[in-house]
């Protein structure tokens, strides 16, 4: 059996305004009209050893997570939650624990939610090579054949074995290269693009993160052992785990074992880091153009252009990137692209709320979208899923008026509980415990019209929640 171990972490600021801290890149259509995390899981269909997969985030994204697997034809039998990031070396760890805890020894495929792999069947070929060798006792990484001399990238060297063609004794991992060293490697022929992706078997890991990392072997082992399951969601323990140092496989195992293999591939793979990468694999014009949604483009060569929501005209550019969401625009050089974060870093620092949330913001019981607000009031649409409710909850500092467009609700206020349908409302008075539910069989959507002397998200009091908030 193999188990798909997808690592959905990070917060993939490089293609900030679309990707958020609290909605990253993974969990964004980038591609086509699936997640990069559905997308991950979907071409993995039809392998004939992978019935369900495990998936490891962070806290804040579960319920994102939890929702987009289950619109995949994969299953996942448990998401497990990392309090914080610790790197790739400790959140492995976590799922072999997870894979051999009740005498199991699968092997685990190691992937980035966050990649796109255009050649599918190639991929999938490699990976019963891979399963092969992790069975015969190998630490599996798998190489892309580089055409460029990228210095984006780490780079894998391998050693030609003489009787092999296809997989090869790993020589040494390297590091991001300056562009004269990456030309070197290309044309030397040993070396190949770290991708991120591993396969072994879960007792192999272990037994080689024990020899080379104990300190990461232990601290991972008591935050696994403290874990909490609570339905599909695996919650490690918070204080063992902050206690874990912060690696990276490659480092922690990787560079340090003798059986580690690695498997060239050439299977149009791109990590998308960059808005830059994202135009590469996109639909490219005949001009050197992506243009994605309302976008009227003339005299416009080699760029990106992404309209969200509203019509966005380009006129006389070249080799630009162009992306509109609801609250920010960006405007770059593909050129200096990678600067971004930078920007982003700026912006943390002035607690811009564009750093973290888009206007439209995802609960576990549907979404919500600011769409006016100024001194003491703020104007949201609400959509609350079927069989979804909001927490019993109250606000210090304000009140709420809510008029429902579509749809039935329950409403409770106070001692009161009572039916609001479509060209109803109600109002909710500042302090008084109050909750929304959806009771009927279509999305539950309304106005909520909020006013008072503070109107942030921090003013919530919880006294239920079916979401474990």
């Amino acid at each position: 059996m193999i188990i798909p171990v997808i690592l959905s972490g990070g917060s993939g600021t490089r293609l900030w305004p679309l990707s958020r801290r609290m909605h990253p890149k993974q969990l964004l259509p980038l591609v086509n009209e699936t997640s990069m995390l559905q997308d991950t899981i979907s071409r993995l269909t039809g392998s004939p050893d992978i019935d369900h997969v495990m998936v490891l985030c962070n806290d804040d994204y579960r319920f994102m997570v939890a929702e987009q697997v289950k619109e995949t034809d994969i299953a996942t039998n448990e998401i497990i939650l990392e309090p914080m990031g610790r790197n790739t070396a400790p959140a492995i760890a976590l799922a072999a624990f997870n894979a051999v805890r009740e005498g199991d020894d699968p092997v685990l495929l190691v992937l980035p939610a966050d990649h796109v792999i255009a050649d599918v069947e190639t991929f999938q070929s490699a990976l019963q090579l891979g399963k092969q060798q992790s069975e015969a006792g190998r630490l599996v990484t798998f190489g892309i054949v580089a055409d460029t001399p990228e210095t984006g990238f780490g780079y894998i060297k391998a050693l030609s074995t003489g009787n092999q063609e296809t997989v090869y004794e790993v020589d040494q991992f390297v590091e991001k290269p300056d562009a004269e060293t990456a030309a070197n490697y290309i044309a030397d022929g040993h070396y190949y693009w770290n991708s991120g992706m591993f396969m072994f078997k879960a007792s192999t890991y272990l037994e080689a993160l024990k020899l080379h990392s104990a300190d990461i072997y232990q601290a991972s082992q008591a935050a696994f052992n403290a874990a909490i399951r609570d339905s599909d969601f695996v919650r490690v323990g918070k204080s063992e785990f902050e206690n874990c140092p912060s690696d990276s496989i490659d480092y922690a195992v990787m560079e340090k074992v003798d059986n580690a293999v690695v498997i060239p591939v050439d299977i149009g793979w791109s990590d998308v880091g960059s808005w830059s990468a994202l135009h590469d694999v996109g639909d490219v014009d005949d001009l050197g153009n992506t243009l994605i949604g309302d976008v009227k483009s003339g005299l416009t060569t080699n760029s990106y252009v992404r309209a969200n929501n509203r019509l966005v005209v380009t006129l006389g550019v070249d080799n630009m990137i162009v992306v509109d969401t609801d609250d920010a625009l960006l405007v770059a050089n593909r050129d200096n692209v990678h600067d971004i974060k930078t920007i982003v870093e700026q912006l943390s620092k002035e607690n811009r709320a564009e750093v973290n949330l888009h206007k439209c913001v995802y609960r576990p019981w549907g979404h919500y979208q600011g769409i006016d607000a100024g001194p003491h009031y703020q104007v949201k649409r609400i959509t609350v899923s079927p069989a979804a409710a909001i927490s019993l909850q109250l606000h210090h500092h304000r009140s709420e008026h809510w008029i429902v467009v579509s749809g039935t609700a329950k409403v409770t206020r106070g001692d009161e509980e009572f039916i609001i349908s479509e060209n109803e409302s109600t109002y909710i008075p500042l302090g008084e415990k109050h909750r929304l539910e959806n009771i009927g069989k279509i999305p539950l959507r309304l106005i909520e019209v909020q006013t008072g002397s503070y109107l942030g998200e921090d003013d919530i009091v919880r006294f239920e929640d079916i979401y474990g908030r």
